[in-house]
């Protein structure tokens, strides 16, 4: 069992590898939408593979504090929760989303379309991330917030009247029609989504921007209908989508299974490709809920063999190695520190386009890139012509000296770039441990993958 305080990791270099078959945990993003769904859905619900992680954990904890009766089993990787049928129990509790952006999103909507008078916290990390256009259009709406520090960021006081002294100020039709730019966060247009049901009439809700279609809102939209509430496509046009979710008290699903975790199985499909071995993921199939699946594809277009196996689907690089690309991941963005990391052992230049938005999450994630890999001696540049980074083959012959990773307590640079001292000496992680954000033991699975 690794020491969970460890302050560095030590990445060793491999020089034949095993095939990989490794077990990652439930995905974060299904694991936090089947908790709010399940919270707002009538009776209990099992939900079944879930991820326990900070961010988990956190969503858990807002919603014991709300008064919600939940079973926690973590060894079986299991939670039981009894929802209220559109309500929330406790109207007057006070929360700490701490770094979790999905419960910040998701359940600062839930309250707003609850009613009742909240107080939200958050870690710092969490202060600093976006949250003003979500709250201003739910300000705009009637809900009134105190903020305690910068304004359009936590912490802050969160009052919304119930729906029928609403309706009465405010009438029904502004009440119930939303709009809202998925530029920033697509996870903004997931929390209304998820929400509507909640509301008396339902809600009408319009999509901005170049995401209207993007892989996190397609997973909560299959998400809905799977837990038993509609959802009604009115248009969709470029730039500009209309949907329609009536209210629903009524849906129940009993059992919910939770698949695994792509972003964390990307890993070590990367590893598998720059190491070339072979890489099964237990449990990963097609077609799935989630849009990192695409990173797959990635790796095929790059040279890799991709193939569904029994257990799981399975990566195959060639001693050839993997080819240089160009590719736009707007949509599948969380992949892109994973497509980094192994980007300089590939035979030409790979140029990641239209990543702009990942400079606003846990960290600027285009700056952790470009500082890290330069560090390593890689030459990678921001490529401001098309929002993205370019990234061209490592070339180095020497032994590295040790080289520390500033992981900015972002757990996909600590994850990522792990993957980069498989092939490069002297390869450090400082804050290794900022990975249980969504990955607890990734360093465990890591040795066992490719030391054990």
């Amino acid at each position: 069992m690794m020491d969970k305080n460890i302050s560095e990791y030590k990445v060793k270099t491999v020089q034949s590898a095993k095939p990989i078959e490794v077990t990652v945990p439930g995905s974060k993003s299904i694991t936090n939408r089947a908790l709010m769904l399940a919270a707002i859905s009538r009776g209990k619900c099992v939900l079944e593979n879930v991820l326990f992680s900070d961010d988990s954990r956190a969503f858990l904890e807002c919603l014991e504090k709300l008064g919600f009766e939940l079973k926690i089993e973590e060894e079986a990787r299991r939670v039981s929760v009894k929802g209220c049928a559109g309500k929330v129990p406790d109207m007057g509790a006070s929360i700490n989303v701490r770094s979790a952006g999905t419960a910040a999103r998701f359940i600062t909507v839930m309250l707003a379309m609850a009613g009742g008078s909240y107080k939200l916290d958050s870690s710092e990390q969490m202060k600093k991330r976006p949250m003003q256009p979500l709250l201003d259009e739910l300000a705009s709406h009637g809900v009134r917030f105190t903020y305690k520090e910068e304004k359009g960021h936590f912490p802050f006081i969160l009052e919304s009247e119930n729906e029928e002294k609403a309706e009465k100020e405010s009438g029904i039709e502004k009440r119930n029609n939303y709009s809202i730019d998925t530029a920033v966060s697509s996870q903004f247009a997931s929390a209304l989504i998820m929400a509507a049901p909640m509301v008396k009439g339902g809600l009408y809700i319009t999509l901005t921007g170049e995401r209207i279609k993007g892989s996190y809102i397609q997973m909560t939209l299959e998400m809905m209908k799977q837990f038993g509430f509609e959802v009604q496509e009115i248009s969709c046009t470029e730039g500009l989508r209309e949907l329609y979710i009536p209210e629903n008290h009524e849906a129940s699903t009993e059992k919910y299974y939770i698949e695994p975790d792509m972003s964390a199985a990307a890993y070590f499909y990367a590893g598998a490709a720059i190491l070339s071995t072979t890489g099964v993921v237990k449990g990963v199939k097609k077609p799935s809920l989630q849009g990192d699946i695409r990173f797959l594809d990635v790796l095929s277009k790059m040279g890799a063999k991709i193939t569904e196996a029994e257990n799981g689907i399975k990566v195959e690089a060639g001693a050839e190695g993997l080819d240089g690309i160009t590719i736009n991941m707007k949509d599948f963005s969380d992949q892109v520190l994973t497509l980094a990391a192994i980007a300089p052992f590939a035979k030409g230049t790979v140029k990641i386009t239209n990543i702009g938005h990942i400079k606003k999450q846990e960290c600027d994630r285009v700056n952790a890139v470009i500082e890290n890999l330069t560090r390593l001696g890689i030459k990678a540049v921001e490529d401001k012509e098309n929002d993205g980074i370019i990234i061209e083959p490592c070339t180095k012959k020497e032994e590295a000296k040790e080289i520390h990773i500033e992981t900015y307590n972002d757990h996909r640079v600590a994850m990522a770039f792990a993957l980069t001292g498989l092939k490069i000496k002297g390869v450090v992680i400082d804050n290794p441990m900022c990975c249980k954000k969504t990955f607890e033991n990734y360093f465990e699975v890591f040795e066992k993958a490719y030391y054990d």
